[in-house]
């Protein structure tokens, strides 16, 4: 006997349509017109009390160094720890070992973005959010943007806005939801739960939240510092189309390339005390490394006048120096792909992750010379105007690091001059591949992600 039931499509066809419509409105919305986007930015950055200052480690409240371990850590148990990574990848001669500090937070936190449709077009519901980490402060942040600790109120504050959107049972349509990684350089096996939800419902009105289309934030995505990490992880979730379903290889083998990286990278990392990490020098002030490169664990006091809790002091990791990171662009039969990069971090939950064609800080490669240097780096970094089709300065995650920035690009490969031929751990892919495996978990690294939110937005088109 077979019990009834009521079938459903499996895919939304109507969606890509939708998004698409949402992404090509980029003057006005609903709310706000996109040039009078700042004003309103200064207005909530005007609103409320901000201030971060630098502070010595013993003037942290309730946080400590463990006497036994070195790991500096929260009274609770809870939020992060910064502990110690002991890191082999590959092995015998070649083999590559270091070790470093590493921020250890197990629990999955909630990137949600709100979707609403006016008008017949959909609107996303972005907060003005303060971090300490932004050189800015206030950044265009999505929906909710918490942790577990933040929304159970382990820090005895104010109630996360619009979280019941996200949690418990669902008052709206799902459009998006996967596991999605932090970095993984400096986080150990961090993940957190990449969410759009669409709803039909009133939605109460917030000073510090506003309604933008898809096409709007696109354009704020042009302006440096403005749009957050992780509002540009969710968005590049977003399942929209790019374009023909051709490409230079096909879903299959780009699945099977990827599960073949994953393979031939031997990386062991386990956790240790932050004492006992070598090359890393502790002071008053700093855990720097002891040639000053990769970046260094500091700490600050907080006073944010809209955040769940007023005033705090936190460990932050800060950069030596600025990133760069890239996609390299190359049409094949008119079909524009991108440069993906099998990248080993220390930190990947599945050992590879897809990142950027070039994804890194150029300091800390200053002393090394000729192959010793990372592949495609100095192309890019010297790429002339007439090759950038993209390019903006974004902050990243600024609830963990401080003053993180990368110059994040998109570059045309003939024009900078990349050669055909790729070493190994790269392959060309299109935007609709990328946005196909962002349907699953721990394919595409935040800094691609970031990249692709460019191209998903309608920011720039190829």
């Amino acid at each position: 006997m077979t019990t009834a039931a009521t079938l459903r499509p499996r895919h939304d066809d109507r969606l890509a349509d939708r998004l698409a419509r949402s992404a090509a409105v980029t003057d006005t919305g609903h709310q706000l017109r996109t040039d009078a986007f700042g004003d309103w930015l200064d207005a909530r950055r005007r609103a409320h009390h901000f201030r971060v200052d630098r502070i010595p480690f013993a003037a942290l409240d309730g946080w400590s160094f463990d006497p036994a371990t070195g790991n500096l850590g929260h009274r609770s148990g809870r939020f992060f720890t910064v502990e110690g990574l002991d890191v082999t990848v590959g092995q015998g001669p070649t083999a590559r070992h270091w070790q470093q500090p590493v921020i250890n937070q197990p629990e999955v936190g909630i990137l949600g973005i709100l979707a609403k449709e006016f008008d017949g077009v959909l609107h996303f519901l972005m907060q003005a959010k303060m971090e300490p980490g932004n050189p800015n402060l206030l950044q265009l942040s999505p929906t909710v943007q918490a942790t577990r600790s933040n929304y159970t109120k382990v820090h005895r504050g104010a109630d996360v806005k619009y979280l019941d959107h996200f949690t418990g049972p669902r008052r709206g349509r799902v459009l998006a939801d996967t596991l999605q990684s932090e970095h993984g350089s400096w986080f150990h096996h961090k993940a957190n739960r990449n969410v759009l939800v669409e709803t039909t419902d009133d939605v109460p009105d917030d000073d510090d939240f506003c309604w933008l289309t898809l096409g709007q934030i696109g354009r704020l995505l042009l302006r440096p510092n403005t749009v957050n990490m992780d509002a540009r992880t969710v968005l590049a979730c977003v399942p929209a189309g790019h374009g023909t379903p051709d490409a230079l290889h096909t879903d299959t083998d780009l699945r099977s390339w990827i599960t073949g990286e994953r393979s031939r990278h031997d990386l062991h990392a386990r956790r240790i005390p932050l004492a006992h990490v070598t090359d890393w020098i502790r002071d008053d002030h700093t855990v720097r490394h002891v040639h000053d490169r990769y970046f260094r664990v500091t700490a600050v006091s907080v006073e944010a006048g809209n955040r769940e809790v007023t005033g705090w002091t936190q460990p932050l990791f800060e950069p030596v120096g600025r990133g760069v990171t890239a996609f390299a662009v190359r049409s094949f039969a008119g079909v524009p792909h991108l440069l993906v990069h099998a990248r080993v971090e220390a930190g990947f939950l599945d050992t590879v992750e897809l990142g950027p064609t070039v994804q890194y800080t150029p300091e800390n490669f200053a002393h090394l010379t000729g192959d010793d240097r990372p592949p495609f780096l100095d192309a890019v970094h010297a790429a002339p105007a007439t090759a950038v089709l993209y390019e903006a300065v974004h902050a990243e995650e600024g609830g963990r690091f401080l003053n993180a920035e990368s110059r994040y690009l998109l570059v045309d490969a003939d024009r900078a001059g990349l050669p055909e031929d790729l070493p190994p751990g790269y392959r060309w892919a299109t935007p609709a591949q990328l946005t196909d495996l962002l349907r699953h978990s721990h394919y595409l690294n935040v800094q691609a992600r970031t990249l692709l939110a460019v191209l998903t937005t309608g920011a720039v088109t190829l």
